[in-house]
């Protein structure tokens, strides 16, 4: 069962404007360290926390909540799995409202999907609930 859905557009030119106007002041506020780690040995850090930005606000949507009820940019991260394909990680204030969606006798899967096609990096989030 579906519960929640959240697609985001994000401009990698603007993300870029952004890191050069408030650099490390707006990488720390918004991004994990693993986000960090993993934008930093890329060619095009913009356009990878671009994809991240989108992810996190597909996911604060997907969650029903948007970036209200105490959930911080920093709670809701992306990682990539062993092949490569990115997922949501999800900790603090998100992770309690992400466990609170789930109905009894189910785990709850989030599913993510980043492209671009620069100047723009998009996101979609989908949140499923699965019988355990």
């Amino acid at each position: 069962m579906i519960l929640g859905i959240g697609a985001d557009l994000a401009n990698i030119d603007r993300v870029a404007r952004t890191l050069a106007r408030f650099g490390d002041r707006f990488r720390q506020r918004v991004f994990t360290e693993a986000e960090l780690a993993l934008a930093a040995g890329r060619r095009g850090e913009a356009g990878t926390l671009a994809r991240r930005w989108a992810a996190k606000e597909a996911c604060a949507k997907a969650l029903g909540t948007g970036l209200r009820m105490g959930i911080a940019w920093r709670e809701m991260g992306v990682i990539n799995g062993p092949q490569g394909a990115p997922r949501m990680v999800l900790t603090g204030h998100a992770a309690a409202r992400l466990a609170a969606l789930a109905p009894a006798g189910q785990r709850v899967v989030v599913h993510l999907s980043l492209t671009d096609d620069p100047p723009w990096a998009q996101a979609f989030v989908v949140i499923e609930a699965r019988p355990l």
